[in-house]
């Protein structure tokens, strides 16, 4: 048995584990040997081993399924995306603004990508979006709105992963765009005017043109929350 301490035995399985996933000795929806084989196998306790087990699937990693056994997920990417996304709520509002440059640097370019694939059912979709904005008061709808009409833009691209990712972000700024719409006077006809001129180029099938209005759609929203921020500070 090693001589590391707790934590580093867990690491250690933790490490070894996927080392079998990534050489491909154990492929996605393998089942893991039992608990008792594997720990003999990895020279690990059976305690360890099953900590590592458990992270692995918080992670999305593994599955451990109640009387059938542990198995190795699919190991989609957009999956495990989703899965992490989830921790993110955990994260400080003091970094705020690292989520928005995010935001800025993956929403345009993917509104572009989908410029080139967006059917005319989705574009209906989105101008939906785009008259339930304007038709409501109520900040936190309009927000909800906007959340959704930006998730189907990027699942335009038939990307899943660039959707999970994409979402992931979006979701965890949720809440100050929530303040905005509260305090923000014009926001509602200039969330309007934005998202027609994304829908627009969109339609048109202009990839430059929605890389540009998604851009300056999200930088007014980067930016006033930036200002807000300096001056709490």
């Amino acid at each position: 048995m090693t001589a590391l301490g707790p934590g580093s035995v867990v690491d250690e399985a933790i490490s070894r584990l996927k080392a079998r996933i990534e050489n491909g000795e154990l492929q996605p929806g393998a089942q893991l040997p039992s608990e008792s084989v594997l720990a003999q196998e990895m020279q690990l306790s059976r305690l360890s081993l099953r900590e590592a087990i458990r992270a692995l699937a918080m992670a999305g990693v593994l599955e451990v399924r109640r009387g059938n056994g542990t198995f190795v997920t699919e190991l989609r990417p957009d999956k495990m995306m989703r899965v992490l996304g989830g921790f993110l709520e955990l994260a400080s509002d003091d970094h705020l603004s690292e989520l928005f440059e995010c935001r800025r640097v993956v929403e345009p370019s993917a509104t572009a990508l989908a410029a080139t694939r967006i059917t005319d059912a989705q574009l209906a979709d989105l101008y939906e979006h785009i008259e339930r904005m304007a038709a409501t008061n109520d900040p936190a709808d309009l927000v909800a709105e906007d959340l959704a009409f930006h998730s189907a833009i990027v699942a335009a691209t038939g990307n899943p992963t660039l959707v999970s990712l994409a979402d992931t972000v979006a979701q965890r700024t949720a809440r100050a765009r929530v303040w905005r719409a509260m305090v923000k006077d014009d926001v509602v006809s200039l969330t309007h005017q934005q998202h027609l001129s994304i829908y627009n180029a969109l339609r048109a099938r202009d990839s430059l043109g929605a890389f540009a209005a998604a851009t300056q759609h999200i930088c007014d929203v980067e930016t006033w929350l930036q200002e807000r921020l300096n001056t709490s500070r």
